[in-house]
C-alpha cells in the first residue's frame, strides 16, 4: 500500500503566540477603540450592526505596527544589533521604523519608486534609511533581499514571519473581549496576516465566528488564488489600496485562508472610495483605500450578512493628499 503524507498544518501561530505578542506590544501600543455609528448601520443596511476597529487610531495610524513591533521584540540581541530590512509600500516600513526607534534597532526599509510620498515622509521622520527601487511592492522585496546578502540584516517580511501574524491577531482578540457577540468580520487581505491572526483567535475563543476575506480586483492574487485552489500571481497589482498591491500569494497563509475564510470577495477601486467616503460621513474618520476595503466587502456581502453583527477593520488611515481629493471629489 502507497503511503499517504502526512497532511501540513496550515495554521503558522497558536493562540498562544497572540497572548504572547500582546504582551510584548502593550507597552508601546495600547488597545485601540471599537465603536458603532447609527449613520454607518444606515448606510449598510439589512438590519446589519457594524462595529468599526479603529487601527487608524493606532500609532503610525496602522495596525501594522502591532506586527512590527511583535516580530522585532523577538529579535535576539545579535539581531538587533546588525539591524533589520524590510519592504512595503508604507505602513510595513511605519511600524517597523517605529519599532526600530523604539527599541533601538537600526532600520533599513525598500520601498517602490513613486511610492506614497507622505508614507515616505514618515518613514524617514522615525529615524529609518529609505531606499526607493522597483516598479512594485513585489520588486521591493527583491531589494531587501539583497540588503540582507549585502549587509547582514535580518528581513522583517510583512507576511510570512510568525511574530508579524501574531501581533495581527492581537486587533481581533481586543474585538472579541470588548463584542464577544460580534457573529462576522470582514477582513481586507493583502498578504493575509489580519485575517489569519483573526481565525487563529477565533478558533480558540469563538469557533462559530464567520470570517470574510476582500481584496481589490486590481492585486487579486490571494482571491483568485483561494478560488481555484492553489497559488498563482498576476502580473500587476494596480489599485489605489496600496496596502493590498500585491501580486502573489504568501506561504505562512494562504493554506489557512484556504481552510478558515467563509468567503473571498473582490471589490471595485470606485467600491473602495465610495466606502471610504461613506467612512468619512458616517464616522468622521479618514481612512486609506486598504482600511476601507473591509467596509466595500461587506457591502458586497449585506445580503448573506443581513440581520448580523459585524466587524470591519478600519486599518489604516495614511492615505495621501491626491488620492484623498480625488476620492472626495468622486473621481474615483
Amino acid at each position: 500500500m502507497a503511503s499517504v503524507e502526512p497532511r501540513r498544518d496550515p495554521w503558522p501561530i497558536r493562540f498562544a503566540d497572540v497572548l504572547a505578542a500582546e504582551r510584548r506590544i502593550r507597552p508601546h501600543v495600547a488597545p485601540t477603540p471599537l465603536r458603532r455609528y447609527a449613520p454607518l448601520d444606515e448606510a449598510v443596511g439589512r438590519g446589519i450592526a457594524v462595529w468599526v476597529k479603529h487601527e487608524n487610531h493606532a500609532p503610525t495610524n496602522s495596525f501594522k505596527v502591532r506586527n512590527a513591533l511583535s516580530a522585532m521584540t523577538l529579535l535576539s540581541a545579535e539581531e538587533r544589533r546588525r539591524g533589520v530590512v524590510a519592504a512595503t509600500r508604507g505602513n510595513h516600513g511605519l511600524g517597523v521604523a517605529l519599532a526600530g526607534a523604539h527599541l533601538g534597532v537600526r532600520v533599513a526599509i525598500c520601498v517602490p519608486v513613486g511610492n506614497n510620498p507622505e508614507k515616505n515622509a514618515g518613514i524617514l521622520g522615525y529615524g529609518a534609511e529609505l531606499v526607493e527601487e522597483g516598479a512594485d511592492y513585489d520588486a521591493s522585496v527583491v531589494v531587501a533581499e539583497r540588503l540582507v546578502r549585502e549587509r547582514g540584516l535580518t528581513f522583517v517580511h510583512s507576511t510570512n514571519d510568525r511574530g508579524v501574524i501574531a501581533g495581527a491577531a492581537t486587533l481581533t482578540l481586543e474585538m472579541l473581549r470588548e463584542q464577544p457577540e460580534l457573529d462576522a468580520i470582514v477582513y481586507a487581505i493583502g498578504g493575509g496576516s489580519q485575517a489569519v491572526g483573526g481565525m487563529t483567535v477565533a478558533r480558540t475563543w469563538k469557533p462559530s465566528l464567520e470570517i470574510y476575506g476582500v481584496q481589490a480586483a486590481g492585486a487579486s492574487a490571494a482571491h483568485d488564488s483561494w478560488h481555484e485552489g492553489h497559488p498563482r500571481t498576476t502580473a500587476s497589482a494596480a489599485t489605489i489600496a496600496d496596502g493590498l498591491a500585491t501580486r502573489s500569494t504568501y506561504p505562512a497563509t494562504f493554506e489557512a485562508l484556504r481552510e478558515g475564510l467563509r468567503d473571498f470577495v473582490k471589490v471595485s477601486d470606485g467600491e473602495i472610495a465610495e466606502a471610504m467616503r461613506v467612512l468619512l460621513r458616517t464616522t468622521h474618520n479618514l481612512a486609506e483605500g486598504a482600511g476601507a476595503a473591509g467596509l466595500a466587502g461587506l457591502f458586497s456581502l449585506a445580503e448573506r450578512l443581513a440581520g448580523r453583527r459585524v466587524g470591519v477593520v478600519l486599518s489604516g488611515g495614511n492615505v495621501d493628499r491626491a488620492t484623498l481629493a480625488r476620492v472626495i471629489h468622486g473621481q474615483i
